[in-house]
């Protein structure tokens, strides 16, 4: 009989975040798996755990891949964390769990900590329909997405890094209008947390004053929303002028 893959979300910030159940699974597993062991020893030290640990990262997954899948198929239950939040989010874990599902062992995933589902809450803006982005692509490919979710009806969320917040919001602007509503959070769940809110054109004057720092989640409204909100206005100003 195999072992079990679990999917264990770690904290994004605040390490009173992590579940107890959590806390068990990485106990009583045989390895954990982590994006960066010298991050997730960190937690590890923090709540006890003495579990061993092997690094498996976007750079090594594929040769560590199938020496995991042989350990789970030997029967021993393994855990997977990333450096922050649920793994498979902007993180490893798609090609684990995938092949776990090929080789019918069972994946389970702990419900816990990830950065995007506070940050879309607190935004202001509707979450009952929403498409996560994640990372834009980088240089290939990034125009076409850009022009593709200026089209998009519903709420956006993407991930950036504070170096590249401001040339983002920067080309937003261009492909979706300055006026377009948005919101970007930094540090979610840790003692600075902020999430600030306007246009796009608000934002980008907004951190290009106030350097941005810690993990950034950025949300913008859909194409829906706004065309909702000019005819809105539009009729507001026909009023007054009539």
């Amino acid at each position: 009989m195999s072992g079990t893959m679990y999917m264990v979300p770690t904290p994004v910030g605040n390490l009173s975040d992590m579940t107890p159940r959590a806390i068990e699974v990485l106990r009583q597993c045989s390895l954990v798996l982590a994006e960066d062991t010298r991050t997730s020893s960190t937690v590890m030290r923090h709540f006890g755990i003495d579990t061993p640990m092997m690094s498996h990262h976007k750079f090594n997954e594929h040769a560590t891949l199938r020496p995991i899948i042989d350990r789970l198929l030997a029967g021993e239950d393994i855990a997977l964390v990333s450096d922050a939040g649920t793994p498979g989010i902007s993180d490893p874990g798609f090609l684990l769990s995938r092949e776990c599902r090929r080789n019918d062992i069972p994946v389970v995933t702990l419900p816990g900590a990830t950065a995007f589902v506070p940050a879309l809450v607190s935004s202001g803006l509707p979450c009952d329909r929403f498409t996560f982005e994640g990372f834009l692509p980088p240089k290939k490919g990034r125009a076409t997405r850009l022009a593709e979710l200026a089209q998009e009806p519903r709420t956006m969320v993407i991930y950036e890094s504070p170096l590249r917040l401001v040339k983002t919001l920067k080309e937003l602007a261009q492909y979706m209008g300055g006026d377009r509503l948005a919101s970007v959070s930094r540090e979610i769940s840790k003692l600075h947390e902020t999430t600030v809110r306007g246009t796009i054109d608000d934002l980008i004057s907004h951190f290009t004053e106030n350097n941005p720092r810690g993990e950034i989640v950025i949300i913008l409204s859909g194409l829906s929303v706004e065309t909702e909100r000019r005819i809105h206005v539009n009729k507001y100003k026909d009023r007054n002028e009539s």
